[in-house]
Formats: C-alpha cells, sequence, structure tokens
C-alpha cells in the first residue's frame, strides 16, 4: 500500500471524511452518522486532573515530534486488537504535518515523550485524530492545552470522530451527520492558523 496523498487527505476532511487502515493495510474512509465532536468552550477539566495541572508535572511542547506522537498513538493497547495506524497512515500525516497542516500536543517528563495527541488543522476546524499515554494523565493534560490553543486561536470545532468512553470524559456529544456537515462548512471559512506559541504566557 502506498501513502495517501496530502491532496486527497485534505479533500477528505474538507468533505468531512477520514481514512483508517485495517489490520491487512487496507485503508478505507470514513464519515460517520452521527459524529462525534467536542464543543470547544464547554470543556472543563476534570477535578482530579486540576491538581496534576496546577503541579506542572509534564512539560508541554507542540510539533516537537510528530512522527513520534503517531508512533505513540499506533502502539497496540490492551483493549484493542490491532491499530489503525499503519506505516502508510504515518507516512501520509507526517508529511500533512511538514505541510503545516497536521499537528501534535505532547507531554514530556525528564524529556521523555510520555504522552500526546494529533490532528489535522484547517482554517477553523481542529480534527482530533488519536492520543496516547505511557503515564497516567499525561494525554489528558495535552488534550487540556490542546483546547487553550483552539480557544486563544478562536477556532470553531473540534471534531473527534467516533463517541467512545475516551472521548467522552472530555464532554464530546453526538450530532446527526448533516449537522456536523453544516458546522464544518461554517468552520471552514474563517481564517484561523493552529499556533502552539500562544500557550507561552500560561505553561
Amino acid at each position: 500500500m502506498s501513502a495517501i496523498s496530502t491532496d486527497d487527505l485534505l479533500n477528505g476532511y474538507i468533505n468531512g471524511i477520514f481514512p483508517m487502515a485495517e489490520a491487512d493495510g487496507t485503508i478505507y474512509w470514513y464519515s460517520p452518522n452521527p459524529r462525534a465532536i467536542i464543543p470547544i468552550e464547554t470543556y472543563k477539566p476534570s477535578k482530579s486532573l486540576r491538581p496534576v495541572l496546577n503541579k506542572k508535572y509534564f512539560e508541554i511542547r507542540v510539533n516537537w515530534d510528530f512522527e513520534g506522537v503517531m508512533r505513540g498513538c499506533a502502539t497496540p493497547r490492551t483493549t484493542e486488537p490491532g491499530t489503525w495506524i499503519s506505516e502508510e497512515i504515518i507516512a501520509s500525516y507526517t508529511a500533512l504535518h511538514e505541510l503545516g497542516y497536521a499537528h501534535s500536543v505532547e507531554a514530556y517528563r525528564e524529556n521523555k515523550l510520555i504522552g500526546g495527541l494529533y490532528g489535522v488543522s484547517i482554517n477553523g476546524v481542529f480534527f482530533g485524530e488519536s492520543m496516547f499515554s505511557f503515564e497516567s494523565n499525561a494525554s489528558k493534560v495535552a488534550f487540556h492545552y490542546l483546547i487553550q490553543i483552539l480557544r486563544m486561536n478562536r477556532f470553531a470545532l473540534l471534531d473527534t470522530q467516533f463517541i467512545n468512553d475516551n472521548v467522552l470524559r472530555y464532554g464530546a456529544i453526538e450530532i446527526p451527520r448533516d449537522a456536523y456537515l453544516d458546522q464544518l462548512q461554517q468552520a471552514l471559512k474563517l481564517k484561523r492558523r493552529f499556533s502552539g506559541k500562544v500557550l507561552e504566557d500560561i505553561l
């Protein structure tokens, strides 16, 4: 299998579809109905996470090791039989990152990458893809700062694709696909830029 072109990826996201690889490497495109999103303005950190944030237990970096985050997300998990992040998917999104459309928020401790997330940013939309954590709370802290980035850069939509227990803890909701596509088109009209520099004053 070959990597997906960056043009195909961007066109897919703009039209509300995204790719995932099966165990045999075959890549399929998905457009769930209903669609899961996380309302950016209503997110609040859990009470148990607040002390972790206050103690600044993790160092947060943006776009330092994008491929490393993807490989962390591709690590097999005990609750899942495999991973949808194939080598072709990694190559495709790394190319998209090099063009400035894919981004990672990373958690470090003692200069070691131990958690994070990545996704795709197009105008006023951030399409969340996956997250990982090798230590408790690492991905939760990374997500918290993703929200801060999106708020400070005035993003309008955070897509999280499918509903599951992981995204529910962040306030994810489901909406009909038609409603999602309407929100998507409105958010794509907004000229926004994903910039981690806005975190400098709060980290």
